[in-house]
């Protein structure tokens, strides 16, 4: 009885435990950015079931892969690079926008592989 008794507490335990943590890492990103995505992704390649699900799974690996401040800095570089002239060179050329944007292209050829 007692040990039956312990080991429920140690389930309950556990579970609240499994419970607390982050169901994945896209939890990191906010809703927002996830939305926005898959909104692109959809637009790009086809508004219906089959692509909400593969844009979906395309930003569920990104996240698992690149951390949320990575993945903004890398969009950020992205964008401010499309200035034309010397005010967007800063962000084509310099070694860290180089470095994020090599990072997030890594991430969405993996999110290629697995989920298209």
């Amino acid at each position: 009885m007692i040990t039956s008794k312990i080991t429920r507490i140690t389930l309950l335990a556990g579970a609240a435990i499994v419970l607390s943590l982050p169901a994945n890492a896209a939890s990191d990103y906010p809703t927002s950015t996830l939305a926005e995505y898959v909104y692109g992704c959809m637009k790009a390649n086809g508004e219906n079931r089959d692509m909400l699900q593969r844009c979906s799974c395309s930003i569920d690996v990104i996240a698992s892969v690149v951390t949320y401040p990575h993945y903004e800095a890398a969009e950020t570089y992205k964008q401010m690079g499309l200035l034309s002239g010397e005010n967007g060179v800063l962000f084509r050329e310099s070694a860290p926008a180089k470095a994020s944007i090599t990072e997030l292209k890594r991430a969405q050829a993996e999110a290629d592989v697995r989920c298209f």
